[in-house]
């Protein structure tokens, strides 16, 4: 069983890349990213290696905790990353557990995460070849640690799909999610006193994360080294014990999972037609109406709007006086503006409603515009001057709206135009948002790479002369700023909804067929 679920694995990715020319993109920039961090790791232990002093448990320590709390963490925040052999695919099968953990943990190194992950730790034990007892720890450490990896983010992801069935519970859960962010600016600051991290600082991080199920594991080598024998065992058993309750954890949560899958309760309040009956009966008011509603109660939307908060928080305390706080207006532009980047993949298989009705591509992509736009441009006007004032600085206010603007006009344009071009699996409404969508990385990451870059380009000009403004304190170039985001921004917008009309026009058909071949 355990074989065939690995070649079940093989079989879906292969399938996978022959279903669009998008896969095998996103497959070509994830094995050139991963060979990019593999050559870095590498060569980076080589380096340490024959470093004096002897830093070789300095640095594993960090990067393998590093390493591990990644595996744990960022499934729970990248929504979409690979999930190609779904376990709430095999309730109906009457597959042992064991069988089914075993296969589903090995085919989790299937890929390129576990490839980049299984070279990478083996780098890291590498790093103690002058030490012959410690490199044959370090083989075995490598091996447990890249178990914790897999196990450690099964069980995470599982743990929190089990927790995370109600959708208010999900909301708040999301809300708090992010709080740790906002901590991060004055741990830094005292940690590092205004500058870098000093040695000893270092040291006792090091030295903390060695007694953590995140580090344990990679302290051992070095006490071997060093002759420790003692610390090495009672590391070693921390790391054994970690891997111990993740695999229990996991166990528990998929044998829940398996036998009581989540669903969604319909809720029997009624709430009217809501903005149906504020809007004109027509269909550039209906297509209004209803992404209106979807920012005012789908959670895949509030996202953008509910982390601005923690970001305007986060720039204001890392930065000296506040200054990266004029940062927070241009990046929630962009935020809200390419938000409506996946409002096809969003509008799910009810996509079909707007294939079958008499509706124009154009109407579809302005009304989906107004709906942003109506909670974006206050949100980032407000920004714009909030910032300015708070910084201390009330003459960038006219630069800041430029860039600001211009951003949000620039990205619901490009947006308009993508989303009529690449859909991928997301949440459907009121679904799991820790649940990941088999395929959605390679088509959404070469897609988020390709539009964010277009929208770098469109901005430059009202981007630079905003900066300009700022640093000069030039009026004339701030209220220039102002004008060039203002009109570039609405001329990219215009065209953005009229070709992503038309594109829309002529694949629609088509977009309705994948995203009824991803449901």
């Amino acid at each position: 069983m355990v074989a065939h679920l690995l070649r079940l694995k093989l079989t879906l990715l292969r399938n996978s890349l022959r279903r669009s020319p998008w896969q095998v993109v996103g497959l070509a920039v994830a094995v050139l990213y991963g060979l990019g961090a593999l050559a870095g790791v590498v060569i980076g232990m080589a380096v340490v290696s024959v470093q004096e002093p002897d830093i070789r448990g300095l640095v594993v320590v960090l990067l393998g905790s590093l390493l591990v709390l990644g595996w744990w963490v960022v499934p729970l925040l990248a929504f979409g990353l690979d999930a190609t052999i779904d376990p709430a695919r095999f309730v109906t099968f009457a597959i042992p557990r064991r069988s089914l953990l075993t296969g589903l943990a090995l085919a989790g190194v299937v890929g390129v995460p576990g490839v980049v992950t299984l070279v990478s730790v083996l780098a890291m034990a590498g790093v103690w070849w002058r030490t012959p007892a410690a490199l044959v720890a370090g083989i075995v450490c490598a091996v447990v640690a890249l178990a914790t990896c897999v196990l450690g983010s099964r069980a995470t992801t599982s743990l929190a799909s089990g927790l995370l069935a109600g959708r208010r519970f999900r909301e708040v859960m999301a809300a708090v999610a992010v709080l740790p962010i906002i901590v991060i600016g004055p741990v830094l600051g005292r940690l590092t006193d205004g500058g870098l991290p000093s040695a000893a600082t270092v040291e006792q991080l090091a030295d903390v994360l060695a007694w953590t199920p995140f580090g344990a594991v990679w302290a051992v080598p070095g006490d071997v080294a060093a002759g420790q024998w003692g610390l090495a065992a009672a590391r070693f058993a921390i790391a054994l014990a970690t891997v111990a309750v993740v695999a229990v954890v996991w166990d528990r949560a998929l044998a829940h999972a398996l036998v009581n899958p989540a669903h969604e309760k319909a809720s029997g309040k009624g709430h009217g037609l809501g903005w149906f009956d504020r809007l004109p009966a027509t269909p550039l008011g209906a297509v209004t109406a209803r992404c209106l509603t979807y920012w005012a109660r789908d959670p895949r939307y509030a996202l953008a709007v509910a982390v601005v908060p923690v970001l305007a928080i986060v720039l204001y305390v890392v930065s000296p006086g506040g200054a990266l706080v004029l940062l927070i207006a241009p990046i929630t532009g962009y935020l809200m503006g390419w938000g409506i980047s996946a409002d096809v993949a969003y509008d799910g298989t009810a996509f079909w409603t707007h294939v079958a009705a008499p509706l124009r591509g154009h109407v579809d992509r302005l009304g989906r515009v107004l709906a942003a736009g109506a909670i974006a441009l206050p949100t980032v006007t407000l920004l714009a001057v909030g910032a300015a004032v708070l910084s201390g600085d009330p003459s960038a206010v006219p630069a800041l709206l430029g860039v600001s603007l211009g951003v949000l006009l620039t990205s619901l344009g490009v947006s308009s135009v993508l989303s009529a071009l690449v859909v991928y699996p997301v949440q459907l409404p009121g679904e799991n948002p820790f649940q990941s969508k088999q395929g959605a990385s390679t088509a959404a990451v070469v897609s988020q790479l390709a539009g964010s870059l277009a929208i770098m380009v469109l901005c430059l000009p009202e981007g630079l002369l905003a900066l300009m403004a700022i640093r000069s304190g030039s009026a004339a170039l701030g209220w220039a700023a102002l004008a060039v985001g203002l009109v570039l921004g609405a001329l990219l917008l215009a065209i953005g909804v009229r070709l992503g009309g038309r594109t829309l026009d002529r694949t629609a058909p088509d977009l309705l067929r994948r995203i009824v071949a991803f449901a």
